[in-house]
């Protein structure tokens, strides 16, 4: 068994995930195409709760002075709450779940999970309100909106902790 085989079996059973992520990348050369995979890889590779990651990249096809192709990227995290993160910060085509076969996940990494996923998923709608879709004084209500619920989170907080 190969160094990597161990790394990724190990990582799986303390509640990693082993997935295949795939991207179509647009450029106007190929040797550009090939740094923007390049790119995206090093930049996978700093984000938190990714152990590994490795590409590869279909040779490039031109049309109407345009070069595409697709990437298939092997990637390795801790746990599922990273993959969601790499899924939303990346924002693949698609992507397989190649281990493990069957999820047994903490609670925890679960909460954090759904967290991440309403936290994003309010951020994008914060930016659409406010920054396209709102007029000012929708955006005023808004603000109050927020902050209203900000004082009531404080308050189920402090009582909590009482």
């Amino acid at each position: 068994m190969s160094e990597v085989d161990r790394l990724t079996q190990k990582t799986v059973e303390e509640g990693g995930v082993l997935a295949l992520l795939y991207f179509d990348i647009h450029g106007s050369d190929k040797d550009t195409i090939v740094q923007l995979g390049t790119g995206m890889l090093q930049k996978v590779l700093k984000e938190e709760g990714v152990v590994f990651a490795r590409i590869e990249i279909d040779e490039p096809v031109e049309s109407e002075g345009m070069f595409s192709t697709s990437l298939e990227m092997r990637v390795l995290v801790q746990e599922v709450t990273s993959l969601a993160q790499l899924c939303v910060n990346f924002s693949p085509f698609s992507i397989e779940i190649l281990e493990p076969q069957n999820f047994k996940v903490p609670i925890a990494h679960m909460q954090d999970l759904f967290m991440f996923i309403a936290s994003t998923s309010h951020d994008y709608k914060k930016y659409i309100l406010q920054n396209k879709l709102a007029t000012p004084e929708q955006q005023e209500e808004y603000a109050k909106n927020l902050k209203r619920r900000a004082d009531l989170g404080k308050k189920l907080l402090e009582k909590k902790d009482k």
